[in-house]
């Protein structure tokens, strides 16, 4: 198993999630970051599971006591950050850590651990993307026109990974991920 910290970015609606739960149901040996928020929670999200979810107040206090990886506005309006400590710690015992993260994020952790692995997920097409994103339901018209602006300057940004994986199959690209990360998905 290679050990080394796997960093999976893409834009909206692409299916990191979709392939996070695969791999989390499939393969209980990756570790997960679990990121921090300030956005509302979707239905059926749990704190300390899908997210930690804080007030602007909490958050600054993470940034001011330096005890993110990383952290970003996303999509003009919600912060998102990677807290230190358990992904430092789940490296140093060797246990495979995967972080699902925006792009922004990605880059200020190839800064700070640029030994770590990039991937970046990509949709099949456009239109495949725009479908999901308007498909599930859970925005606004105006925040799926956000996100999707921010996904245009996002696909331009692949070429800045070290590996990119298209999401046209759930399973197809989680397997393909986690052999990039050494382990195995045969049964």
């Amino acid at each position: 198993m290679n050990n080394r910290l796997t960093v999976l970015a893409g834009p909206t609606a692409v299916g990191k999630g979709t392939i996070s739960t695969y791999i989390r149901q499939n393969h209980p040996e990756v570790w997960f970051s679990v990121s921090a928020t300030t956005r509302p929670r979707r239905p059926g999200e749990i704190d300390g599971v899908h997210y930690h979810f804080l007030t602007d107040d909490a958050f600054d206090a993470l940034i001011a006591e330096g005890r993110l990886l990383e952290y970003a506005v996303v999509h003009g309006r919600h912060r998102y950050g990677t807290p230190a400590a358990p992904v430092e710690e789940k490296l140093e015992q060797g246990i495979p850590a995967l972080l699902e993260i925006d792009l922004q994020g990605a880059r200020q952790v190839k800064e700070k651990m640029p030994d770590a692995r990039f991937v970046f997920l990509a949709p099949p097409t456009w239109e495949e993307l725009v479908s999901r994103l308007t498909g599930r339901g859970t925005e606004s018209e105006e925040e799926q026109e956000r996100r999707l602006a921010t996904a245009k300057r996002e696909l331009a940004a692949e070429s800045e990974f070290d590996v990119i994986i298209v999401n046209d199959h759930v399973r197809t690209a989680a397997e393909e991920l986690l052999s990039l990360m050494g382990i195995s998905t045969s049964d």
